[in-house]
Formats: C-alpha cells, structure tokens, sequence
C-alpha cells in the first residue's frame, strides 16, 4: 500500500527549500536588487527606463537588427527578444507582466484654492481604498509637455531635502456621523485634493504697490511651479503627473523576511521576468517580454495589452529574423506566462479565501489557472495539458509553486492581460508571487516568493 503522505498534495515553503546559505545570500541579494529597482520605478515610465538601462547594459539594442533587440511604445510599454536556437516557427516562450500600478492621476486643471489651502485636484486610477491615501506622504513623479513639445520631467518629494505633499484625513472628534457610512461612500473621490501649499502672494509693500491676486496661494503655488520648471498653467493640461507614496522600498519584519514598498503590483513580476530572461542559459526557443500599460483600468489605450503593439512586435521581429515564417504560425505554438501577483491569505482575513485553493505569503510561485469573477467572467482558462507541462518544469528544479484562486468564489475576483494573450491561441497561464495589501500604498512581498519568481520564469525560458 502507498505512503498517504505521498499521495497527498503538500506544497512547501520557500523558507524550507532555500534554506542552504548559498540559497539564502542569492535570495537576500535579489530582494535587495529588487528594491532599488522598485524604489526608482514608480511610474510606468520609470519601470520602462529602468528595464531599457539593463537592457543597455546586456547588450540589447533598440529595433530588431541584432538577435538581442527592444522596441517600445510611448515610454509606458515594452517589447524584448532574444533568438533562441530553434526556428520562429516552432513558437517562442513569452513573459508577460504591467508597468502601471493604481495611483492618484492630476486632473488637467488640478489647481484650487480653499480656505488658505493651495491644492491640487486628482482622479483615482485603479482599484484603490481610497482611505488608504489619506494622511499620509506623497510625491509627484510625471512629465509636463509644454506647446513647442518640451518635454519636462517632474520628480518631487522624494529627496531628503525636498517637501512632501500628502491629503489631510478628517479628524475623529468631527466624524462620528461617518461612522455608519458604508466606505463606498464614506470617502468622496473629488475629496481626494492633494496639498500642495499654504504661502500667499501678498500686497506689496508702499501706496502704489499692487494688490494681492484673489487666490493668493494658488498664485505662489504657479510661481514656484515657474521658477522650477518654467512652466505656466495651461501647461498642466498637457502634464501627466502621478500622486505615489513618497519613500523608498524597505525590509519589513524583525528578520526582514517582507520586502514593503509601492508598486509591487506588477512590478515584482517585471523585475524577476527581465532578470530571468537576461540570466537564462542558451535558450532552446526565442524568450521575449511584453511588458503592457493600463492593466489596472482594463488594458485599453495605444499601450495597454487589447492594443495591437504586441503584434506589430512579433511581426517586425519576425520580417527581420524569419520573413517567411507566417505570424499565425508563431502564436499557434507558443508558451507564455501572464506574470502577475495574486492575493495571498490574510492573517486578519482569513475568511474571504478558501484555503484549499489559496495561495499562501512564502510559498512561491502562485500559479492561476483562470482569473475572473463568480463565474469565470473576463477570463482566460488554462489548458490542463499546459499546466500539467508547466508543474514538470517547476518539479525538475525543485522551485515551490501553488494553485491559486483569487479568494472565495462569490467574493469578487479579478482580471489579468492572460486573455488577451490567450485570443492568439498560444497556451497561456498566470503566474506570479502572493502580495499581502495588494493595491495599497505600501504593498508586502515574501523574499523567498521575489527568489522563486525569478527561477521559475527563467526555467521556464530554459525549458525544452
């Protein structure tokens, strides 16, 4: 008679499996890599100019001319190849993952004055608890365009010399009638006004001198905006500047076991896909990254994944590596993981998930094999002849993997770009690390899920 304990499923914590001091110093050396790289990405733009200075570094040159080649689009999204030794036609192993990550956008005209308060007005992008931005330190990371085509890169409040900006909470003694506010109400998005100042333009001094203008504080908020940048107000109509916690990524726990920082979501899976593809040995098949915009609001725009950017990556890849390999035939036999995070159980609630089919904070990569909500709306649906090939490589080497569901069936759910990848008939399946506060401020990463993630994807471009 077997051994039950050989029959059951029993996944094992990455503390277990990389417990070896090799292991150890590898995993705290790339959690450590990986938090600079989160630090300096807090915008879609800033992942992209992170993942094109590495690129630089290895060698990969812009256009498809060499075998190690990047293209980009509008500085939010990204497409990567290397040749492998087989021909375009028997399929390419692909890597997915998003550069954006929920945030609070300026609107156009973001500046008002209120009650001696200079502030600027912004339009939540993602799904967000609101409250979560509340009281706490902001920068502004973003560009503003000017008329000519000027193009000017904001950063503040990241220094330590530089002011932060932050949104004033309520204070309890006048709250007690919010109490019983369901929280979808309790906090207004045109509420969410961001501050910026408090110094007013005074009246000059002598009998002649002018007055004061009527938004006094707006008015010292343009002229610094003007000595800075050198720009005027109209130019914020052509800005985009993006509200993000201030601060860098930091080790959270007494052992430093969590890495917290903004912007994991999906940036974790963009760091540990590009060191994968850069560190893997001699590809069998062609490795290429796509790395999309505007997941969070459901993939549309020119650089957000129901774009045709990827496409016209493959085929330009293809007219100038393979001209005669048709683009139909490339899709039909490719491999590809949508790289993003899933939700890991909450030790506070526990409730919302449904622990056989959970993922759990340490135990590596979360592998998912539908997204969606209730009924596998918006989803793609991973073949199990995929998955059956994908747990081969994962088991080959040892590396902890799960099965994941996006909590409890009627509890809600969520989407990734898996099937828009999925509509070019390559198998395809989700996978990535368990964040615990996914969407928040300050998300939290397992440093052995960081260290699985980046060997799963690269023996994943390494497999047969």
């Amino acid at each position: 008679m077997s051994d039950i304990k050989e029959l059951a499923s029993a996944p094992k914590s990455g503390w277990e499996i990389y417990r070896s001091p090799e292991h150890r110093q590898a995993m705290y050396a790339l959690a450590a890599d990986y938090m600079d790289f989160l630090t300096a990405s807090k915008t879609e733009r800033e992942a992209v100019d992170e993942v094109i200075a590495r690129l630089l570094e290895a060698g990969y040159s812009e256009g498809f001319a060499t075998g190690r080649a990047w293209q980009a689009l509008h500085g939010k999204a990204i497409f990567v190849a290397r040749k492998g030794r087989r021909p375009l036609a028997d399929g390419i192993r692909l890597i997915s993952a998003h550069t954006d990550s929920p945030r609070l956008d300026f609107k156009q005209r973001p500046l008002i004055e209120q009650v001696g308060v200079g502030q600027a007005k912004t339009h939540y992008y993602g799904g967000l608890r609101k409250y979560q931005w509340l009281a706490r330190e902001l920068a502004i990371h973003g560009v503003v365009v000017k008329a000519d085509g000027t193009r000017i890169p904001v950063t503040l409040g990241e220094e330590a010399d530089e002011p932060v900006f932050t949104i004033a909470d309520l204070l309890p003694h006048l709250s007690h009638k919010d109490g019983a506010t369901p929280l979808s109400d309790a906090f207004s998005a045109e509420k969410l006004n961001i501050i910026l100042g408090h110094e007013p333009v005074l009246k000059g001094e002598g009998e002649d001198a002018p007055e004061a203008p009527k938004e006094a504080v707006k008015a010292r908020m343009l002229e610094l905006l003007n000595e800075k940048y050198g720009i005027r107000e109209d130019d914020l109509v052509s800005a985009e500047l993006e509200a993000v916690p201030a601060g860098p990524a930091r080790w959270v726990g007494l052992d430093k076991g969590i890495v917290g920082g903004y912007g994991h979501d999906d940036r974790i899976c963009v760091y540990t896909a590009l060191r994968a593809f850069l560190e893997a040995e001699e590809p069998e098949y062609a490795s290429c990254l796509i790395f999309w915009d505007k997941e969070e609001i459901g993939s549309d725009g020119s650089t957000g994944a129901s774009s045709r950017f990827f496409q016209y990556c493959i085929e330009d890849m293809a007219a100038a590596w393979e001209p005669e390999t048709p683009f139909r035939r490339i899709m039909m036999n490719t491999k590809a993981l949508s790289g993003d995070v899933h939700a890991a159980v909450d030790p506070d609630w526990q409730d919302r998930h449904e622990f056989k089919n959970a993922a759990f904070f340490g135990y590596g990569l979360s592998l998912c094999k539908f997204t969606g909500s209730r009924g596998k709306y918006g989803a793609n649906d991973a073949h199990p002849e995929y998955i059956g090939w994908m747990r081969g490589v994962l088991d080959e080497r040892a590396i902890p993997w799960q099965m994941a569901e996006l909590g409890k069936v009627d509890m809600g759910g969520g989407g990734t770009v898996a099937l828009f990848l999925a509509a070019y008939g390559m198998d395809v399946m989700d996978a990535g690390p368990a964040l615990l506060g996914m969407h928040s401020p300050f998300e939290l990463a397992s440093v052995p899920d960081i260290y699985a993630a980046k060997l799963a994807y690269q023996a994943f471009f390494e497999a047969k």
